[in-house]
């Protein structure tokens, strides 16, 4: 690789050598620190992304990067067939803090859907039950091929055979999830808050009547936090944002502050049904990983970053509501809680997008006409300010 490479320099050469599967933008990041990024020719920019909902404390933590070079200058990597100090550290974390009994780590989100599918079809089997699995409209899992079994037809096209045995319902309807639940159902799976769906929240009586519904037809019911859990909504998990209880619930993004890594954890009345080489990784629950996700979780309670995420969510959607107010033809609704949220346009969200990237402020649009902000969680306001005043600067040439 050359010196003093350019952001289109370097962004040629990967469109020569990568698998042509991303939209990249002719952009190549060299450093970052809390919610701003480098480019390689020295522009700041704000990051209202966070790697879609990774940095969640912001990028390279000092206490996370910390840890792990320290990690890193002890123990990479094991075989499973040992444990090691942060990965058991950190599996009695995560089950005391959701208040579930065992978790399995992966390596990303979408081998968290796949496990957590995996444990609730070998429930099922044991209980004498189908493996069929409801999924919520415009809902996302993952890539795999079992988790876009359960999402978009969009991303199905071209992968057939698609695997068997999902079956989508529309959210936040339970009369839909009554009529459809039966004895060949193995689990419901939902994302307390839709992400690539468009920043879209679970209704909380809609939860608390599939979690009995769950409970009466002796389905598992499947929490997917990938996007929404890590502090996001405002509570470390956004199922105590709504008090509702899932048997499985799937992690991953936020989980490892930057470093890839993903968990899902489960009832012991789920664990009981899982016999020995169930399931497996090699490199899931390394020490490196584990540690990177020791220290997210200990800065986001040492810094009160699900507080932050509250308050300033609460501050920066009064913020928009006002520009809704102000320019109503341009947009339509603010969506989502703590710092997942959406500005949902009359139009494509695309052209702001790139208006924003050319202030050098990043952010995402999501499900057509959806504006997603998903910034750290520790932003400042001062930061965020710095947004409004763009976005408002968009708006107003809109609107001439």
């Amino acid at each position: 690789m050359q010196k003093n490479q350019t952001n289109l320099s370097l962004y040629e050469t990967d469109k020569s050598n990568y698998l042509p599967t991303f939209a990249r933008f002719p952009l190549a990041f060299s450093h970052a620190s809390g919610a701003q990024i480098w480019d390689v020719e020295g522009r700041a920019y704000l990051d209202l992304l966070a790697g879609i909902a990774v940095n969640n404390v912001g990028h390279c933590h000092p206490k996370v990067s910390a840890a792990i070079s320290l990690q890193a200058q002890k123990l990479m990597h094991i075989s499973n067939f040992f444990v090691s100090e942060p990965q058991v550290e950190l599996g009695e974390r995560l089950t005391r803090s959701a208040a579930m009994n065992r978790v399995f780590f992966t390596n990303s989100g979408a081998e968290s859907v796949e496990g957590a599918i995996k444990i609730a079809r070998k429930y099922a089997f044991k209980k004498g039950r189908s493996g069929q699995i409801l999924f919520m409209e415009n809902s996302f899992h993952g890539r795999t091929l079992a988790t876009i079994a359960a999402g978009k037809k969009a991303y199905q096209k071209g992968f057939g055979p698609i695997p068997e045995g999902f079956q989508s319902l529309p959210f936040n309807d339970i009369q839909a999830a009554r009529a459809a639940i039966n004895k060949d159902i193995a689990a419901v799976i939902l994302e307390p808050i839709q992400g690539e769906g468009g920043v879209v929240p679970a209704d909380t009586d809609y939860l608390k009547a599939m979690r009995q519904l769950c409970d009466e037809q002796g389905v598992l019911l499947i929490f997917d936090e990938i996007q929404c859990g890590i502090g996001r909504s405002g509570k470390l998990f956004a199922k105590d944002l709504y008090g509702v209880q899932p048997d499985i619930m799937t992690l991953a993004k936020g989980l490892g502050g930057g470093m890839p890594v993903g968990a899902f954890l489960c009832t012991e009345k789920v664990a009981a049904e899982i016999d020995g080489g169930d399931h497996g990784t090699t490199f899931g629950g390394n020490p490196l990983a584990c540690a990177a996700a020791l220290a997210t979780l200990k800065v986001i309670e040492e810094e009160g970053l699900c507080g932050a995420a509250r308050h300033t969510g609460a501050w920066l959607t009064e913020k928009l509501e006002g520009l809704k107010k102000r320019f109503p033809n341009h947009i339509k609704e603010i969506r989502g809680k703590g710092l997942m949220l959406g500005v949902v346009m009359h139009s494509e969200a695309k052209p702001i997008v790139m208006a924003l990237l050319e202030r050098a402020i990043i952010a995402n649009a999501t499900a057509g006409n959806v504006l997603r902000l998903v910034p750290p969680l520790n932003i400042r306001k001062q930061e965020l300010e710095v947004f409004l005043n763009a976005f408002e600067e968009i708006l107003n040439s809109m609107k001439a």
